[in-house]
């Protein structure tokens, strides 16, 4: 009896302080937050002023949040050794936006979106090993290491796409797909402040509006476009109201739970019949456009460190929730531990990986077609694709 009470005691001892200390301390089950009221165009209410956070859905965001930005900061340390390639779009600082519009939709909803789609990637159920295989092109990669940055894709996720705006039109396709299918989906149909001027948006507006299709069209306003300011692109720069007779909110970006509310809200009037409705989420990057942008040129360090220290969406969500007794700081350092060695067994993975042969470069070009033939750059060279 006496050497099984040792054997507890000594489990016991050799757990972590910290450990300890959070199984022992008692946590608040939920809190209430005030957030941000919406600007609104051509609505009467908009989404709630006030959120309800419980402790469970807490953790969950701060490690999403947490996962997508060490997974942006693993990509640049393996660009800038060489190890990825190619063009690589980094969106840590918008946190906030993959995870609080994933949290406002459910599983069975659509999601497209342009090339900075790390973030969405991961928040639509793919792994960090799969995102960084892909990026490193190794055959574990989401799309078999054929896709690269900017096009992956999971269950109910379309990409990633690389030209600017094109995915526009295809997210009010999806949402046509989803009202002619009779289900009560919504697609979720994002696009940049750079692409907000291109004249098929406003193409697709006009069809969504028409044929009241269930598409909530999401303006990430990250306040530049490539290198150029939004005041310098736009002749108005209010992206909420560029619907015209499309309804329209404004929404603070960097705020994971007014992400959430204002994405509840929009799924619910699309599911209500109502047609589409557009979002503009005011947020902001902290790396420049792409790995080839020191992001500096335009815009100075001190307005980068200023949104750091004063809207970072992690820090913002950390505060609220050791503020309001939901998590301690041992607690969400725990989590942070964990996802940093979670993001380097992905990294070891995604440089040991093989990459795919040669002879696989044709596959999977069409989905449940038998095996067919395909001409390469030349006529005479054949490549088999497999479905």
């Amino acid at each position: 009896m006496l050497a099984a009470v040792s054997r507890v005691l000594a489990g016991a001892a050799r757990k972590p302080a910290s450990r300890v200390l959070v199984a022992s301390r008692s946590f608040a089950s939920d809190a209430t937050f005030e957030i941000r009221k919406c600007d609104l165009h051509r609505l009467e209410e908009g989404p709630p002023e006030t959120a309800v956070l419980t402790r469970e859905d807490g953790l969950r965001y701060y490690k999403m949040m947490q996962t997508v930005r060490r997974l942006e900061l693993k990509a640049d340390q393996l660009y800038k050794q060489k190890i990825i390639r190619g063009f690589c779009h980094l969106c840590d600082g918008q946190e906030a936006c993959c995870v609080g519009l994933e949290a406002g939709i459910n599983p069975t909803d659509h999601l497209i979106t342009a090339y900075r789609a790390h973030g969405f990637t991961f928040t639509r159920g793919l792994t960090v090993r799969e995102i960084l295989a892909e990026l490193t092109g190794r055959r574990g990669g989401c799309a078999k290491g054929k896709g690269g940055s900017m096009h992956m894709y999971a269950k109910n996720f379309y990409g990633g796409n690389g030209i600017v705006g094109a995915q526009v039109p295809l997210g009010a396709g999806i949402a046509l797909a989803c009202k002619y299918n009779g289900k009560e989906e919504v697609c979720l149909t994002l696009y940049g402040d750079g692409a907000a001027n291109q004249g098929q948006i406003f193409e697709a507006y006009n069809m969504a509006a028409l044929w009241k299709l269930p598409c909530i069209f999401i303006c990430e306003n990250n306040r530049y476009g490539m290198g150029t300011s939004v005041e310098r692109a736009a002749a108005s720069t209010d992206y909420y109201k560029r619907g015209d007779f499309i309804p329209g909110l404004r929404v603070d970006g960097m705020d994971v739970l007014c992400v959430r509310e204002a994405t509840k809200f929009a799924a619910a009037h699309c599911r209500a019949g109502k047609g589409p409705i557009l979002m503009e989420l005011q947020t902001y990057r902290y790396h420049g456009h792409s790995m080839s942008d020191p992001g500096v040129s335009y815009r100075t360090r001190e307005e980068i460190q200023e949104v750091r220290s004063k809207s970072d969406p992690i820090m913002l969500l950390k505060d609220r929730m050791v503020n309001n007794d939901l998590a301690s700081v041992e607690e969400l350092k725990e989590i942070d531990v964990e996802v940093r060695k979670e993001i380097e067994d992905a990294a070891q993975f995604a440089t040991a990986d093989p990459e795919p042969p040669l002879e696989e470069l044709g596959y999977h070009i069409y989905c449940n077609d038998p095996p067919f033939e395909v001409r390469g750059a030349n006529q005479w060279i054949k490549f088999k694709s497999v479905s």
